[in-house]
């Protein structure tokens, strides 16, 4: 039995993707798509280590804790090379997350050559006309194959190679004198590259995403620092200005913070990590950092809805409660969920106001509070309106 370690890529961009969803969190049933590609490989082999390579290794490690998780690099050699330094098996099997599609034929004969040769790697032919478009000239197609992954390389070869200005494994360990064998690969396993590519994943017969729904909750408060309730104004923490879910409601209210004190979108942020087990607002933009210092948290609100999306989210509905005995609010109301609809471009935003009944901090007329609950569910990829026609 061969010593091997699996490397799984998957922290890339997606930029040429273009959907909020990053291919690598596509999910399949209830796993995504990195999550889901690992398990296959584990059914078909006995991995000394499994590898993720990711872009917050913290998040990808609540999926599953007994793999090793390490955080990817701008470019794909980087990624490699940061994976590389935690490996120490014979040989390493390298895989791009952009492949749901696992070839147990392709597989069992990447093992059969591993000892043979320094890097072996699966290809297709290329059935269309090859038309170079620098060289003004057509290709013997036959001269040529398209590359995949996974590549099997003796760890020794691959570390000394100079991976970067290189595509693959083969290509670099070749450049260096090392010796390398193509393999039939297999038609189905296509890289996924651009949103259209989601069609190809339905010739896979891979399940659709759960239909599960998540629910989040979010709490947060905040201590009224104006003037006109008793407070000082000369610390960096005061602000000059109330601020609900980015909308300005003056300057008699305006709360303690180290942002803008805009404790809606706080609870909101805190409601959506939740729901899609991302830990929390203080985590994600800590207050002790420097560049958060009074920043616009609906803009942070933007940034934590996106991350939700990235990691394959959804947002169904919010439902949010503002406690305050002053000011009153029922003027705004309206106001503050035309504003979160535009921010998370949905329309099933709830806005309720109460107040305490002159109880508690709140009711001393000390600070507001506010609960957020949100419903989220999965990016179903499946549904032909998320990829063009």
């Amino acid at each position: 039995m061969l010593d091997i370690s699996l490397i799984l890529l998957a922290s890339g961009k997606s930029r040429r993707f273009e959907l909020a969803c990053k291919k690598q969190n596509l999910y399949i049933n209830n796993k995504p798509l990195w999550l889901y590609l690992a398990k296959e490989y584990e059914k078909l082999y006995q991995f000394k280590n499994i590898i993720i390579v990711c872009e917050e290794p913290k998040f990808y490690k609540f999926k599953e804790p007994n793999y090793v998780y390490i955080k990817g690099g701008d470019e794909r050699y980087e990624s490699i090379y940061n994976a590389l330094k935690h490996c120490d098996s014979e040989f390493v099997l390298i895989t791009d997350v952009a492949r749901a599609y696992v070839s147990k034929d392709v597989f069992s004969e990447l093992l059969a050559n591993a000892r043979k040769y320094d890097c072996v790697f699966p290809a297709i032919k290329i059935p269309d006309t090859v038309y170079n478009k620098n060289l003004k000239k057509y290709e013997n197609r036959d001269d040529l194959v398209l590359v995949q992954t996974p590549q099997i390389s003796k760890l020794k070869a691959l570390k000394e190679a100079n991976l970067s200005g290189f595509s693959d494994e083969s290509s670099a360990i070749f450049a260096n004198g090392g010796s390398i064998k193509q393999i039939a690969g297999d038609e189905l396993s296509f890289k996924l590259t651009t949103k259209n590519d989601i069609k190809k994943l339905k010739f896979l017969n891979l399940s659709t995403p759960s239909k599960d729904i998540f629910v989040g909750y979010g709490y947060d408060v905040h201590e009224f620092c104006s003037s006109s309730v008793g407070h000082s104004l000369d610390d960096d923490n005061y602000n000059d200005e109330l601020v609900l879910a980015g909308v300005k409601l003056g300057k008699d209210y305006a709360l303690k913070a180290h942002s803008d004190g805009d404790v809606l979108s706080h609870a909101l942020i805190d409601a959506l990590f939740g729901a899609c087990s991302l830990a929390d607002i203080g985590e994600a933009f800590p207050p002790n950092d420097s560049k958060y210092h009074n920043i616009s948290s609906i803009e942070l609100l933007k940034l934590a809805y996106e991350k939700c999306k990235n990691y394959g989210f959804e947002l169904i509905n919010a439902d949010i409660t503002i406690c305050a005995e002053q000011p009153k609010l029922s003027n705004y109301k309206d106001e503050i969920k035309q504003n979160l609809i535009k921010i998370l471009n949905n329309t099933n935003i709830n806005i309720k106001a109460t107040t305490q009944e002159k109880l508690g901090f709140v009711g001393r007329k000390e600070g507001i509070s506010v609960s957020a609950v949100v419903n989220m569910k999965l990016f179903d990829w499946s549904l032909d309106e998320n990829i063009n026609s």
